[in-house]
């Protein structure tokens, strides 16, 4: 069996036993299994919860260069017709986290056989990325802070993209992105008599517009903010009563940090604002933080003559994906960068029942990390 074959046959098993945020832990060890084959220097276990930290130390002195891969899947039913299809019911690689995760087994395998002559190269097997758990957790382990990386890299497979194409960006290369629950507490009454009780219904109207209007959904603008309604419920089916109680879920997205601060103060004043007008109490909870990926412009350039070094076609993109990625809490730490790497423009969207990562990137993934180790390295 060759190299490629041995790396696609460890994907379609990941593929095939996927867990979600926080429970990979069959994952995680399969990890370690394959791993111990190549002999780190260190191997350090549930970093972070089920995180795996890998270490492969060339003895001299010089940078040392982390790379990052997820190891979690997501809870959604897989439609594909596969041999190596998800045998866990609603839970399926959707993100392509499968992939990543092998790539960087595939990097370890190529550092075993090339060692390194100066330097360190740290793999990091994170957790719970889908929920934006897992970077916090990792970064919060004391095991972590000990290693102290001079560069930091991840990549995302990215459909729509030509296959292989490596995706590059300075500054904000994805979003950033935190969610809030707000909970409105008024008081129920008779149907009949709503005005003896205090309903949340038109404070609930009242967020709903308002934060539509400050919404601005150009991704191309500077100052692209958007407010997505994702829940929202009020009273229990009781057709005799007028609600006491409702929630609404919001998540907002902007290309900054400090701008999803001042968007989230313009939020925080529309909730007070509807409450008081309406007389009931709010309580508000913010959760689901994946912090802007602010790319290094010298981590960024390391990238691109990696890629130009490894014959990769190359494009700039000219505006960051809406999306969120917990991998920006290490690019707010440290200097590194997150790029994509094209998954082929027939292969289906990230988070669809029909996704699959494509294995043919799979070298591509390697080869790249591996040149931008050398080329920091050297």
């Amino acid at each position: 069996m060759n190299n490629l074959d041995e790396l696609i046959n460890i994907r379609h098993h990941l593929h095939a036993n996927p867990e979600l945020s926080g429970k990979e832990f069959n994952t995680s060890k399969k990890v370690i299994e394959l791993i111990r084959r190549y002999h780190p220097t260190e191997l350090i276990q549930n970093v972070g919860g089920t995180g795996v930290i890998v270490v492969f130390d060339s003895g001299a002195k010089g940078e040392t260069v982390l790379f990052r891969s997820e190891l979690d899947a997501l809870p959604i039913h897989e439609s594909n017709d596969l041999e190596y299809r998800s045998t866990i019911d609603e839970v399926a690689h959707k993100c392509g986290h499968d992939g990543h995760t092998t790539i960087l087994i595939g990097l370890a395998k190529r550092l075993f056989e090339q060692p390194l002559t100066k330097g360190k190269v740290v793999l990091l097997f994170q957790p719970a990325e889908e929920d934006g758990s897992g970077a916090k957790a990792v970064l919060a382990d004391q095991r972590f802070s000990e290693i102290e990386p001079d560069y930091v890299f991840a990549f995302h497979n990215l459909p729509s993209y030509p296959l292989h194409q490596i995706v590059i960006r300075n500054n904000s290369f994805t979003a950033a992105v935190k969610s809030i629950v707000i909970k409105l507490y008024g008081k129920t009454a008779h149907a009949a008599e709503p005005e003896n009780g205090a309903n949340p219904s038109q404070a609930i109207a009242d967020i709903i517009n308002q934060v539509n209007s400050i919404s601005n959904n150009h991704l191309k603008e500077e100052y692209f903010q958007l407010i997505t309604p994702i829940h929202i419920s009020l009273g229990d089916i009781n057709y005799g009563i007028s609600a006491g109680y409702g929630e609404v879920h919001l998540t907002l997205r902007s290309w900054t940090e400090k701008q999803l601060n001042i968007l989230s103060e313009k939020v925080l004043h529309i909730i007070s604002s509807a409450a008081e007008t309406y007389k009931i109490k709010s309580e508000i909870k913010w959760t689901h933080h994946f912090a802007a990926n602010e790319n290094d412009p010298e981590a960024v350039d390391i990238i691109f003559n990696s890629a130009i070094e490894n014959q990769l076609s190359i494009i700039h993109r000219s505006y960051p994906f809406k999306w969120g990625e917990d991998f920006g809490l290490f690019t707010q730490k440290y200097k590194g960068a997150m790029f994509g790497i094209g998954a082929g423009e027939s292969t289906a969207a990230l988070h669809n029942p029909d996704y699959d990562f494509p294995d043919a990137i799979i070298p591509t993934g390697v080869d790249l990390f591996h040149k931008i180790a050398t080329i920091i390295l050297r």
